[in-house]
């Protein structure tokens, strides 16, 4: 390789919460010559980067304009709200979206659920990332309505959380721009929506092989004799006795002579 050529390489964009290491260390073992460069983004931003050929393709969360980009759901997370540990709702196992009516609840401008009306009461003004609002939540501002994986990336020591019912679900989808499906890109999906190695889908998988027809047997071309029918038979007599034989012992009989 000269030194003006650079080897191919994959980009990946994800957004925060989502984990991509299982899907990396799949491509890593199966394109080991094809370096994967994981490039962090914001759910805001996720769409442009791709648009601006910043990332081959990335985990985004739902819901994008899909103009110019395809997309493949992947999962929703559970929806869950981050309260201080000594909070009255951390003594129940879950909660609704109503249950939170007479709370102060953080919208931060990052929030990543599709809210029709966000639950609770609006404090007075709005935090500008989901970071800023759990600080505010470990102050005793307010409660924080997140999707699982954020709640765990922001994880406290003071602070847990506990499922929402009724609220609106965060998608995950695997993105990238529609006139740049290339077979790396192929190759990563194949990888996401678990295709094996393989698999007769995408560029890593391994052709099949033609099948080798078993040789004959040497004893296997030999006629068999027909049903019924004995091959030991003699064309004069029994079946391969001597002829004339009596009691089937085949000559005389007697004692043997004494030697005198």
């Amino acid at each position: 390789m000269t030194g003006s050529e650079i080897p191919p390489s994959f980009r990946l964009a994800y957004v925060p919460g989502v984990t991509p290491t299982k899907w990396v260390r799949i491509w890593n073992e199966r394109l080991p010559e094809t370096p994967l460069t994981l490039v962090a983004v914001t759910a805001a931003e996720a769409s442009d980067v791709l648009r601006g050929g910043g990332a081959d393709a990335g985990f985004v969360r739902l819901p994008i304009d899909r103009t110019d980009l395809s997309a493949i759901p992947l999962y929703a997370e559970t929806t869950v709200v981050v309260i201080p540990k000594d909070h009255i709702v951390a003594a129940v196992d879950e909660v609704s979206a109503e249950d939170l009516a007479d709370e102060i609840v953080l919208h931060p401008l990052d929030d990543t659920l599709d809210w029709e009306r966000p639950p609770g009461r609006s404090a007075n003004e709005r935090p500008a990332t989901t970071a800023d609002a759990i600080e505010l939540v470990a102050a005793g501002v307010g409660l924080l309505v997140v999707p699982q994986s954020l709640a765990r990336l922001h994880h406290r020591k003071d602070l847990t959380y506990r499922p929402v019912i009724g609220a609106p679900e965060s998608r995950v989808a695997l993105s990238w721009p529609e006139d740049a499906t290339t077979d790396m890109v192929e190759d990563f999906i194949g990888i996401v929506r678990g295709r094996t190695v393989n698999s007769s889908r995408g560029r890593t998988a391994t052709p099949p092989q033609p099948k080798q027809r078993k040789r004959p047997d040497a004893g296997d071309a030999r006629r068999k004799p027909a049903a019924g029918k004995s091959g030991g038979k003699s064309p004069r007599g029994g079946a391969g006795g001597p002829k004339g034989g009596k009691g089937g012992k085949g000559g005389k009989g007697g004692k043997p002579r004494r030697r005198s």
